[in-house]
């Protein structure tokens, strides 16, 4: 049986990929750039496709190509656009919507038989930014609490069958948010955490590759934090 890892190239989906690799799990990754998921794969020995998520039509081509039987999706797909809400385009808005929100829900729908028959997991990723309310945060906040709600919406509708959770990362040192982890704000970002660090992507991989196994059985629509404590401590006055 074979785990389908969206955004398996880079980032905590490559992290996933490697971690399932050293658990003996089969896993097909999914991305959009060729040379990335080569490299993912002659590292793990994962199967891939090339998936641009924002054509809807290669959604279900990718989870057909994963093969018959599936144990686990994961959706490690995201985006960081970071604009206050007066200078936001409508198709910036939809874009983060269909790249986030609508690509989950439609990995979902083609992989959701091939699940049933192996009463599999469906991990997705939403951010800290949503329960916290942080300002120019409103295109990816939008998109990522339609996430949250597919979450729990799904989650309901799979059961018993299939189980739906969702983990919430604050900063992440990925790929995607290089231009920030690099940049002098990086340390002070780092400091507003309890644990003051910023994530790495073995952190979410690792609470990830935890909801796809059989040890999780009994654990099904929640939004996870892995957040270093942001969502929920305050240290300082």
């Amino acid at each position: 049986m074979t785990v389908v890892v969206f955004g398996g190239g880079s980032g905590i989906g490559a992290a996933l990929a490697h971690r399932l690799a050293q658990a003996g799990r089969q896993c097909h990754i999914v991305g959009r750039n060729p040379e990335r998921l080569a490299a993912v794969a002659a590292g793990t020995g994962a199967s891939r496709s090339v998936c641009d998520v924002m054509d809807t039509n290669a959604i279900p081509h990718a989870i057909e190509a994963a093969g018959d039987v599936l144990s686990g999706l994961a959706y490690c797909v995201g985006s960081i656009r970071l604009k206050p809400l007066s200078r936001l385009a409508a198709g910036e808005m939809t874009d983060d919507f269909r790249l986030n929100a609508l690509g989950a829900a439609l990995a979902m729908q083609a992989a959701a038989p091939k699940l049933k028959s192996a009463r599999g997991s469906v991990v997705l990723f939403s951010t800290v930014a949503v329960a916290q309310g942080f300002a120019n945060h409103v295109a990816i906040s939008m998109a990522k609490g339609a996430v949250e709600g597919l979450t729990r919406a799904a989650a309901a509708e799979l059961a018993p069958h299939v189980r739906v959770n969702c983990i919430a990362p604050s900063l992440t040192r990925t790929p995607l948010a290089t231009s920030i982890t690099s940049s002098p704000m990086a340390e002070t970002i780092a400091q507003m955490h309890p644990l003051q660090r910023l994530g790495e992507p073995e952190d979410a991989a690792a609470l990830a590759a935890f909801l796809l196994s059989g040890e999780s059985g009994w654990i099904t629509g929640q939004i996870m934090g892995v957040d270093g404590g942001r969502s929920t401590l305050r240290t300082k006055g």
